[in-house]
Protein backbone atom coordinates (compact mmCIF):
# COMPACT_ATOMS: atom_id res chain seq x y z
CA UNK A 1 0.00 0.00 0.00
CA UNK A 2 1.58 3.17 -0.96
CA UNK A 3 1.34 5.95 1.81
CA UNK A 4 2.50 9.68 1.75
CA UNK A 5 3.09 11.21 5.55
CA UNK A 6 4.73 14.69 4.30
CA UNK A 7 2.13 17.70 4.79
CA UNK A 8 2.29 20.11 2.15
CA UNK A 9 1.44 23.46 2.45
CA UNK A 10 -2.15 24.54 2.54
CA UNK A 11 -3.38 20.08 2.88
CA UNK A 12 -5.63 19.34 5.54
CA UNK A 13 -6.40 16.28 7.71
CA UNK A 14 -9.52 14.76 5.73
CA UNK A 15 -11.01 11.06 6.83
CA UNK A 16 -12.83 8.76 4.56
CA UNK A 17 -12.42 6.61 1.25
CA UNK A 18 -13.14 7.63 -2.35
CA UNK A 19 -13.48 5.00 -4.51
CA UNK A 20 -11.53 6.46 -7.89
CA UNK A 21 -11.92 5.31 -11.30
CA UNK A 22 -8.49 5.00 -12.30
CA UNK A 23 -8.02 5.94 -15.66
CA UNK A 24 -6.29 3.85 -18.25
CA UNK A 25 -2.70 4.63 -18.59
CA UNK A 26 -1.88 6.02 -15.43
CA UNK A 27 -0.21 4.01 -12.27
CA UNK A 28 -2.41 3.36 -9.26
CA UNK A 29 0.26 4.99 -7.28
CA UNK A 30 0.35 8.33 -9.79
CA UNK A 31 -3.25 7.88 -9.47
CA UNK A 32 -3.79 7.87 -5.38
CA UNK A 33 -1.20 11.31 -5.46
CA UNK A 34 -3.61 13.41 -8.08
CA UNK A 35 -6.81 12.80 -5.96
CA UNK A 36 -4.64 13.48 -2.76
CA UNK A 37 -3.37 16.67 -4.65
CA UNK A 38 -7.61 17.65 -5.43
CA UNK A 39 -8.69 16.91 -1.78
CA UNK A 40 -5.37 18.40 -0.44
CA UNK A 41 -5.64 15.55 2.08
CA UNK A 42 -2.41 15.06 4.56
CA UNK A 43 -2.25 11.49 4.70
CA UNK A 44 -3.68 8.72 1.90
CA UNK A 45 -2.98 5.47 0.53
CA UNK A 46 -4.73 3.05 -1.92
CA UNK A 47 -5.47 -0.20 -1.52
CA UNK A 48 -4.98 -3.22 -4.27
CA UNK A 49 -3.15 -1.92 -6.97
CA UNK A 50 -4.21 -1.87 -10.68
CA UNK A 51 -1.90 -2.20 -13.44
CA UNK A 52 -1.66 0.90 -15.97
CA UNK A 53 -3.13 -0.87 -18.81
CA UNK A 54 -6.21 -1.66 -16.07
CA UNK A 55 -8.78 0.62 -15.21
CA UNK A 56 -11.89 0.82 -13.02
CA UNK A 57 -12.24 0.95 -8.87
CA UNK A 58 -9.25 1.87 -6.83
CA UNK A 59 -10.06 2.70 -3.03
CA UNK A 60 -8.18 5.01 -1.43
CA UNK A 61 -8.07 5.78 2.29
CA UNK A 62 -7.73 9.20 3.48
CA UNK A 63 -6.45 9.88 7.33
CA UNK A 64 -7.84 7.25 9.91
CA UNK A 65 -9.01 4.96 7.06
CA UNK A 66 -5.65 3.84 6.43
CA UNK A 67 -5.76 2.31 9.74
CA UNK A 68 -8.12 -0.21 8.31
CA UNK A 69 -7.05 -0.51 5.02
CA UNK A 70 -5.09 -3.53 5.30
CA UNK A 71 -8.84 -5.10 5.61
CA UNK A 72 -9.32 -4.06 2.20
CA UNK A 73 -6.58 -6.09 0.80
CA UNK A 74 -8.10 -9.45 1.91
CA UNK A 75 -11.75 -7.77 0.08
CA UNK A 76 -12.39 -9.97 -3.27
CA UNK A 77 -12.96 -8.47 -6.73
CA UNK A 78 -15.01 -8.23 -9.86
CA UNK A 79 -13.61 -7.86 -13.09
CA UNK A 80 -14.59 -7.55 -16.96
CA UNK A 81 -12.38 -8.26 -19.47
CA UNK A 82 -11.45 -8.74 -22.77
CA UNK A 83 -8.75 -11.03 -24.36
CA UNK A 84 -7.54 -12.06 -27.49
CA UNK A 85 -6.62 -15.70 -28.70
CA UNK A 86 -4.21 -17.08 -30.49
CA UNK A 87 -1.24 -14.50 -29.35
CA UNK A 88 0.35 -14.58 -26.34
CA UNK A 89 2.86 -11.97 -24.97
CA UNK A 90 5.68 -11.42 -22.57
CA UNK A 91 3.61 -9.68 -20.16
CA UNK A 92 0.25 -11.35 -20.53
CA UNK A 93 -1.25 -8.18 -21.92
CA UNK A 94 -1.18 -5.78 -24.64
CA UNK A 95 2.24 -3.83 -23.06
CA UNK A 96 4.48 -7.13 -23.97
CA UNK A 97 5.98 -8.24 -26.89
CA UNK A 98 4.14 -10.70 -28.55
CA UNK A 99 6.26 -14.32 -28.22
CA UNK A 100 3.44 -16.56 -30.01
CA UNK A 101 0.84 -16.70 -32.88
CA UNK A 102 -1.33 -20.17 -33.20
CA UNK A 103 -4.08 -20.84 -34.95
CA UNK A 104 -7.54 -20.39 -33.19
CA UNK A 105 -10.19 -23.07 -32.87
CA UNK A 106 -12.64 -22.78 -30.26
CA UNK A 107 -16.34 -22.97 -29.65
CA UNK A 108 -18.31 -21.48 -26.99
CA UNK A 109 -18.99 -24.68 -25.96
CA UNK A 110 -15.83 -25.45 -25.31
CA UNK A 111 -14.51 -22.27 -23.72
CA UNK A 112 -17.52 -23.33 -21.29
CA UNK A 113 -16.38 -26.11 -20.96
CA UNK A 114 -13.04 -24.91 -19.65
CA UNK A 115 -14.19 -22.74 -17.72
CA UNK A 116 -15.72 -25.14 -15.17
CA UNK A 117 -12.27 -26.01 -14.43
CA UNK A 118 -11.12 -22.76 -13.84
CA UNK A 119 -13.86 -21.99 -11.01
CA UNK A 120 -13.15 -22.39 -7.37
CA UNK A 121 -9.94 -23.27 -5.39
CA UNK A 122 -6.68 -23.08 -7.58
CA UNK A 123 -2.92 -22.57 -7.88
CA UNK A 124 -1.55 -20.22 -9.08
CA UNK A 125 2.26 -19.19 -10.28
CA UNK A 126 2.50 -15.58 -9.89
CA UNK A 127 3.83 -13.76 -13.44
CA UNK A 128 7.66 -12.69 -13.40
CA UNK A 129 6.07 -9.10 -14.44
CA UNK A 130 4.52 -8.75 -11.13
CA UNK A 131 5.57 -6.41 -7.96
CA UNK A 132 6.03 -9.60 -5.80
CA UNK A 133 9.69 -9.26 -4.68
CA UNK A 134 12.84 -12.42 -4.74
CA UNK A 135 15.79 -11.82 -2.71
CA UNK A 136 15.00 -7.52 -2.27
CA UNK A 137 14.23 -7.21 -6.04
CA UNK A 138 10.93 -6.80 -8.01
CA UNK A 139 9.85 -9.52 -10.45
CA UNK A 140 9.32 -7.23 -13.06
CA UNK A 141 12.60 -5.53 -12.79
CA UNK A 142 14.25 -8.94 -13.11
CA UNK A 143 11.75 -9.96 -15.81
CA UNK A 144 13.03 -6.73 -17.79
CA UNK A 145 16.55 -7.48 -17.38
CA UNK A 146 16.09 -11.04 -18.79
CA UNK A 147 15.82 -13.36 -16.29
CA UNK A 148 13.27 -15.59 -14.71
CA UNK A 149 13.23 -17.22 -11.43
CA UNK A 150 11.33 -19.81 -9.48
CA UNK A 151 7.89 -18.54 -8.29
CA UNK A 152 6.17 -20.97 -5.30
CA UNK A 153 2.58 -20.94 -6.58
CA UNK A 154 -0.66 -19.62 -4.68
CA UNK A 155 -3.86 -20.39 -3.26
CA UNK A 156 -6.73 -18.27 -5.04
CA UNK A 157 -10.21 -18.63 -5.55
CA UNK A 158 -12.05 -17.88 -8.96
CA UNK A 159 -15.86 -17.64 -7.22
CA UNK A 160 -17.61 -17.00 -10.67
CA UNK A 161 -16.38 -16.72 -13.99
CA UNK A 162 -18.54 -16.31 -16.77
CA UNK A 163 -18.37 -15.82 -20.78
CA UNK A 164 -19.95 -12.88 -21.42
CA UNK A 165 -18.87 -12.32 -25.22
CA UNK A 166 -17.73 -14.33 -27.84
CA UNK A 167 -16.51 -12.05 -31.31
CA UNK A 168 -14.94 -13.13 -34.29
CA UNK A 169 -13.83 -9.57 -35.91
CA UNK A 170 -12.12 -10.47 -39.71
CA UNK A 171 -9.00 -8.58 -40.12
CA UNK A 172 -8.07 -8.00 -43.65
CA UNK A 173 -4.96 -7.58 -44.35
CA UNK A 174 -4.26 -10.27 -41.29
CA UNK A 175 -6.59 -12.38 -43.26
CA UNK A 176 -7.22 -14.29 -39.96
CA UNK A 177 -10.26 -14.23 -37.31
CA UNK A 178 -9.45 -12.57 -34.54
CA UNK A 179 -11.23 -14.04 -31.18
CA UNK A 180 -12.20 -11.43 -28.51
CA UNK A 181 -13.40 -12.99 -25.71
CA UNK A 182 -15.28 -10.81 -22.80
CA UNK A 183 -15.47 -12.29 -19.24
CA UNK A 184 -16.75 -11.61 -15.78
CA UNK A 185 -14.57 -12.51 -13.07
CA UNK A 186 -15.39 -12.55 -9.23
CA UNK A 187 -12.62 -13.78 -7.70
CA UNK A 188 -10.28 -13.73 -3.78
CA UNK A 189 -7.10 -11.54 -3.32
CA UNK A 190 -4.25 -11.95 -5.04
CA UNK A 191 -5.79 -13.03 -8.17
CA UNK A 192 -3.93 -12.21 -11.49
CA UNK A 193 -6.21 -12.06 -14.26
CA UNK A 194 -3.33 -11.94 -16.84
CA UNK A 195 -2.31 -15.29 -15.35
CA UNK A 196 -5.83 -16.54 -15.24
CA UNK A 197 -6.15 -15.34 -18.98
CA UNK A 198 -3.10 -17.43 -19.82
CA UNK A 199 -3.59 -20.21 -18.49
CA UNK A 200 -7.42 -20.73 -19.97
CA UNK A 201 -5.79 -19.82 -23.56
CA UNK A 202 -3.09 -22.63 -23.10
CA UNK A 203 -5.57 -25.20 -22.07
CA UNK A 204 -7.99 -24.05 -25.06
CA UNK A 205 -4.71 -24.98 -27.19
CA UNK A 206 -3.96 -21.41 -28.64
CA UNK A 207 -3.03 -19.14 -26.06
CA UNK A 208 -4.67 -15.31 -24.96
CA UNK A 209 -3.62 -12.53 -23.38
CA UNK A 210 -5.85 -9.64 -22.09
CA UNK A 211 -6.51 -6.94 -24.35
CA UNK A 212 -8.62 -4.57 -21.52
CA UNK A 213 -9.18 -4.62 -17.74
CA UNK A 214 -11.84 -3.32 -15.78
CA UNK A 215 -12.25 -3.66 -11.77
CA UNK A 216 -16.07 -3.12 -11.01
CA UNK A 217 -16.10 -3.26 -7.74
CA UNK A 218 -13.95 -4.46 -4.90
CA UNK A 219 -15.69 -5.59 -1.58
CA UNK A 220 -17.67 -4.47 0.17
CA UNK A 221 -18.35 -2.01 -2.47
CA UNK A 222 -20.84 -3.54 -4.65
CA UNK A 223 -22.89 -1.03 -5.72
CA UNK A 224 -21.09 2.64 -4.99
CA UNK A 225 -20.48 5.24 -6.69
CA UNK A 226 -16.99 5.86 -7.97
CA UNK A 227 -15.41 8.95 -9.37
CA UNK A 228 -13.25 9.52 -12.51
CA UNK A 229 -10.51 12.42 -11.56
CA UNK A 230 -12.00 14.76 -13.50
CA UNK A 231 -15.32 14.39 -12.23
CA UNK A 232 -13.58 15.38 -9.31
CA UNK A 233 -11.72 18.53 -10.25
CA UNK A 234 -14.83 19.83 -11.03
CA UNK A 235 -16.22 19.30 -8.11
CA UNK A 236 -13.47 20.88 -6.19
CA UNK A 237 -14.30 23.98 -8.75
CA UNK A 238 -17.97 24.18 -8.24
CA UNK A 239 -18.65 25.32 -4.90
CA UNK A 240 -22.47 24.08 -4.88
CA UNK A 241 -20.91 20.59 -4.10
CA UNK A 242 -18.19 19.61 -1.46
CA UNK A 243 -15.45 17.39 -1.84
CA UNK A 244 -16.34 15.62 1.00
CA UNK A 245 -19.48 14.48 -0.12
CA UNK A 246 -17.29 12.21 -2.52
CA UNK A 247 -16.60 10.03 0.74
CA UNK A 248 -17.63 7.68 2.46
CA UNK A 249 -17.12 6.96 6.06
CA UNK A 250 -14.19 5.30 7.34
CA UNK A 251 -16.38 2.24 8.83
CA UNK A 252 -17.71 1.76 5.12
CA UNK A 253 -14.90 -0.86 4.74
CA UNK A 254 -16.28 -3.02 7.22
CA UNK A 255 -19.82 -3.33 6.42
CA UNK A 256 -20.12 -6.87 6.29
CA UNK A 257 -18.65 -7.65 9.65
CA UNK A 258 -20.33 -8.16 12.83
CA UNK A 259 -20.90 -4.59 14.78
CA UNK A 260 -21.07 -4.24 18.51
CA UNK A 261 -22.51 -0.90 20.25
CA UNK A 262 -20.67 0.27 22.99
CA UNK A 263 -22.43 2.48 26.01
CA UNK A 264 -20.22 5.25 27.34
CA UNK A 265 -18.63 3.43 29.74
CA UNK A 266 -17.10 0.42 27.73
CA UNK A 267 -16.17 3.22 25.06
CA UNK A 268 -14.00 5.16 27.88
CA UNK A 269 -11.92 1.96 29.22
CA UNK A 270 -11.95 -0.01 25.39
CA UNK A 271 -10.28 3.44 24.12
CA UNK A 272 -8.20 3.50 26.81
CA UNK A 273 -6.99 -0.09 25.63
CA UNK A 274 -8.92 -2.00 28.12
CA UNK A 275 -10.86 -5.45 27.46
CA UNK A 276 -14.79 -4.81 28.25
CA UNK A 277 -17.54 -6.87 28.51
CA UNK A 278 -20.53 -6.53 26.14
CA UNK A 279 -23.54 -8.53 26.24
CA UNK A 280 -24.86 -10.80 23.56
CA UNK A 281 -21.35 -9.64 21.97
CA UNK A 282 -20.43 -12.46 19.11
CA UNK A 283 -18.21 -14.80 19.99
CA UNK A 284 -15.19 -15.03 18.37
CA UNK A 285 -13.93 -12.79 15.44
CA UNK A 286 -13.01 -9.08 14.58
CA UNK A 287 -15.95 -6.69 15.13
CA UNK A 288 -16.52 -3.13 13.75
CA UNK A 289 -16.43 -1.01 16.96
CA UNK A 290 -19.53 1.65 17.23
CA UNK A 291 -20.74 4.27 19.87
CA UNK A 292 -23.91 4.88 21.29
CA UNK A 293 -23.89 8.09 19.27
CA UNK A 294 -22.85 6.27 16.25
CA UNK A 295 -19.69 7.16 15.90
CA UNK A 296 -17.35 4.75 14.51
CA UNK A 297 -14.46 3.43 17.31
CA UNK A 298 -12.43 1.18 15.62
CA UNK A 299 -11.66 -2.58 15.45
CA UNK A 300 -11.92 -5.26 18.54
CA UNK A 301 -11.61 -8.81 18.65
CA UNK A 302 -12.91 -11.20 21.06
CA UNK A 303 -11.06 -12.69 23.64
CA UNK A 304 -10.66 -16.36 24.85
CA UNK A 305 -12.95 -15.21 27.66
CA UNK A 306 -15.21 -13.74 26.06
CA UNK A 307 -14.24 -9.94 26.12
CA UNK A 308 -13.56 -7.37 23.52
CA UNK A 309 -10.50 -6.05 23.22
CA UNK A 310 -8.89 -3.16 20.66
CA UNK A 311 -7.51 -3.97 17.84
CA UNK A 312 -6.81 -0.60 15.80
CA UNK A 313 -8.59 2.35 17.03
CA UNK A 314 -9.24 5.59 15.11
CA UNK A 315 -9.50 9.42 16.27
CA UNK A 316 -12.00 11.44 14.18
CA UNK A 317 -12.72 14.98 15.14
Amino acid sequence: MARRSRKPKGYQDINGILLLNKPLGLSSNKALQAARHIFKANKAGHTGSLDPLATGMLPICFGEATKISGHLLDASKTYVTKCQLGITTETGDAEGAVTSENPVNVTRSQINQVLQDFTGVLQQTPPMYSAIKHNGQRLYNLARAGKVVERESRQIEIYEIKLVEFNQVEFEQAELNKDVLTFFIHCSKGTYIRTLIEDIGQRLGCGAYITELNREAVQPFWDEQVYTLDELRDIAENESQQLDDCLLPVNAALDEWPIVELDDDMSYYLRQGQPVQVPRAPLTGLLCLMAETGEFIGIGHVLSDGRIAPKRLVQIN
